[in-house]
């Protein structure tokens, strides 16, 4: 993987089409439901949108300083030792990688069934309603195939995929929020009246307000921690992208500061033109459709169908191309299966591809994707803290290394990270006992695993 081919535009279109999918026309419903008022939700997401730029930045230091293939694998791996950097590659691929792209290739197939009814998971197409396969999850699978197939060309033909699909999502989005605009300022008496004092307080159900505690502030950014999610992708590619040490920070820092103003003000719109108890009580969650719902009609449901669907499939392949590259790193350092580090004649992982595919197709089949990926909540967020504090190690350890791009606040911004993820994690813990120890589980399970490659490996 020798050939630079991801430009800036690239490489942040990459990260902002990695990280929009389903979850921010969804997730907002829940959040609203557990912080209680709109003030706490829009708290919510202004801190996720602070940590996720805080981790970008510090991983832009990092990944100038290594463009490496498998970018987050490989700073692990050089901070801690082969084991850590396993277990978060053993972690991605068993859960994190494909249990995202399963769940997202099944949004994907559900919003297709608005359009054509019969991609149903009521459609049952083989076996029956408690064992079998639906028309939904017959559709997801094509959809993660059909974007593996495209990926093994060069970097840059699905880079160009993911440049049409990702401009697509962010202008469609951006319509939604103007049109959201348009209608509020049509009906000005729905425009809601924010009451700054009532941030972290949260109603009881005799009416009154009570403190909101950090435990189920905690609890509830799970929502929009996910939502914001993925934009470490990125790093996995850093070997093929020009001048890493300049367009890699680039990235990271347009790419997570784009979504963060489009979720912002995505919310905003939706608490202004819809009721905010319809938000915590929207059908099935979707914020999303009873936004286009409330601004177009019966014909909105259609149109958020529709940005859903180009959406979910920008980001199903964003996340194919990435995953990949973390496989191959790791196949390369004997510690996955030995094909996945051969490249095809484009230069592209294609047996790391395949790999990816299949389990994501088991996955999907099986339909615990869902509550795999609410297991690893506390471990997604565990490596980060890892990575971040690598920053700390490598310039103690290694104080004379070139470093391209410094991470801007140091050592504030890193600290900080750290200081708030740890939080949420002890939070998650205490709140959320039943995801997070099951996710602590499958990250531990890769423990014998890493030695059994690593004695064939010897």
């Amino acid at each position: 993987m020798s050939n630079k081919k991801l430009n800036l535009l690239d490489s942040s279109m990459l990260v902002m089409g990695s990280m929009i999918g389903s979850g921010i026309f969804i997730v907002s419903a829940g959040m609203g439901r557990d912080l209680g008022n709109p003030e706490n939700l829009l708290l919510a997401w202004i801190v996720t949108g602070l940590l996720t730029l805080f981790a970008a930045l510090s991983y832009a230091e990092l990944g100038a300083m290594m463009p490496k293939a498998g970018g987050q694998y490989v700073y692990l791996k050089e901070a801690y030792g082969k084991l850590f950097g396993f277990l978060y590659g053993w972690t991605l691929f068993t859960v994190i990688q494909t249990g995202t792209i399963a769940a997202v290739a099944v949004a994907f197939a559900r919003f297709t069934g608005v359009l054509i009814p019969w991609f149903s998971e009521k459609n049952i197409l083989i076996g029956n309603s408690s064992f079998g396969v639906s028309a939904v999850q017959l559709l997801g699978i094509v959809v993660v195939w059909l974007l593996t197939f495209s990926n093994f060309r060069a970097v840059k033909e699905g880079a160009l995929v993911q440049n049409i699909f990702t401009i697509s999502k962010i202008t469609a989005l951006v319509f939604v929020i103007i049109a959201g605009v348009f209608f509020i300022f049509a009906h000005p008496e729905g425009i809601y009246q924010f009451k700054w004092e009532q941030v972290w307080k949260i109603p009881t159900t005799d009416g009154l307000m009570q403190n909101l505690s950090f435990g189920v502030f905690a609890a509830a950014l799970v929502g929009s921690i996910f939502s914001s999610d993925a934009w470490n992708n990125i790093t996995f590619t850093s070997s093929e992208i020009e001048n890493p040490q300049k367009n890699l920070p680039k990235a990271l820092l347009i790419g997570t500061g784009g979504v963060t103003i489009l979720y912002l003000f995505s919310n905003w719109v939706f608490i202004n033109a819809i009721p905010f108890e319809s938000i915590q009580n929207a059908p099935s969650d979707r914020v999303g459709t009873l936004l286009m719902k409330t601004v177009f009609g019966n014909i909105g449901e259609i149109l958020m169908a529709l940005l859903i669907m180009v959406s979910t499939f920008g980001c199903i392949n964003g996340l194919t191309l990435s995953g990949s590259r973390v496989y191959y790193a790791m196949s390369k350092d004997g510690l996955f299966f030995k094909a996945a580090q051969k490249l095809n004649k484009n230069e592209a992982p294609q047996q790391a591809l395949i790999f990816q595919a299949i389990w994501t197709s088991l996955l999907t089949l099986s339909g615990s994707y869902g509550d795999l990926l609410d297991y690893v909540v506390f471990a997604v967020l565990l490596f980060y803290i890892l990575t971040v504090f690598a920053l700390f190690l490598f310039r103690f350890k290694k104080p004379n290394e070139e470093r391209p791009y410094k991470v801007w606040g140091y050592p504030l911004v890193p600290a900080i990270y750290i200081l708030l993820a740890s939080a949420i994690c002890i939070s998650l813990l205490i709140y959320k006992p039943n995801y997070t120890y099951p996710g602590l589980g499958i990250v531990l399970l890769g423990v014998p695993v890493y030695y059994l490659f690593a004695r064939k490996g010897s």
